[in-house]
C-alpha cells in the first residue's frame, strides 16, 4: 500500500506543478467562494485553516474572506515532532516563513488541543476517496491533529476537482474527513458517517 500511495502522490504533485499560475489563481478565488457559501462555514465562529504553499489549491482569498466576515481563524504551527500547534490569524502581514517553507502566524501558540474548539476544520491533501479517506503528504501531522477533533465537526479537505477519486489507499492510522471542497463546490463524503479508527 505504501508504494501505491507514493506513486499516487508523485502523480498528483507532478500534475499540480504543470498547472498555470493563472488557473491556480482562478481556482483559489472559486474555492473561496464555494466554501463561503457552505452552511457549515457560514455558521462557524472559529475556522481552522492553513496557508497554502507552492502549487497547492490556494487559500489566500479564503483566509481574507473568513477574516473579513468576522470569523476567528486559527492556523497551524508545525512542531519539531511533526505535530501541529495553532495560533490566531491576524492577516497576511502577520505571517512569517517557518520550517519547510511554510507560512505561519506570529501570534501566541494556543496548544495542539485548540483545534478541538474549531467549528470547521479545513485541511490540505493530495487526493480524497468517496469514503472520506484523505491522502496527505505522508508526515502524519493532520492525522494526529484530526484525532483531536470532536465527532460531528465539519472536516473538509481542499483539493482540485480532478483529485477527488473513487478510492484512495488507506492505512489504519489514516483519519477520514466529512467533505471535500474544490473550485466546483463542496461535496459531503462517506466519512461523515463512518467511525474513526482508534488512536
Amino acid at each position: 500500500m505504501g508504494t501505491t500511495k507514493l506513486a499516487l502522490r508523485d502523480q498528483i504533485l507532478a500534475a499540480r506543478r504543470r498547472m498555470p499560475l493563472s488557473v491556480l489563481g482562478e481556482r483559489a478565488r472559486a474555492l473561496a467562494d464555494r466554501l463561503m457559501e457552505a452552511p457549515e462555514v457560514r455558521r462557524a465562529a472559529t475556522v481552522a485553516a492553513y496557508v497554502s504553499v507552492s502549487s497547492e489549491p490556494g487559500t489566500g482569498p479564503l483566509l481574507e474572506l473568513l477574516r473579513s466576515s468576522g470569523k476567528r481563524v486559527i492556523l497551524p504551527l508545525l512542531q519539531a515532532d511533526n505535530d501541529l500547534d495553532w495560533a490566531v490569524y491576524a492577516g497576511p502581514e502577520d505571517l512569517h516563513t517557518a520550517r519547510r517553507g511554510l507560512l505561519e502566524p506570529t501570534g501566541r501558540p494556543l496548544g495542539p488541543d485548540a483545534l478541538a474548539t474549531a467549528d470547521v476544520v479545513l485541511v490540505p491533501g493530495l487526493a480524497v476517496g468517496r469514503d472520506g479517506t484523505r491522502l496527505g503528504r505522508g508526515g502524519g501531522s493532520y492525522d494526529r491533529a484530526l484525532a483531536r477533533v470532536p465527532g460531528g465537526t465539519f472536516t473538509c479537505v481542499l483539493l482540485n476537482s480532478e483529485e477527488v477519486l473513487d478510492t484512495v489507499p488507506r492505512d489504519t492510522h489514516d483519519r477520514t474527513v466529512t467533505a471535500v471542497a474544490t473550485e466546483l463546490g463542496v461535496t459531503p463524503l462517506g466519512g461523515a458517517a463512518s467511525p474513526q479508527p482508534p488512536g
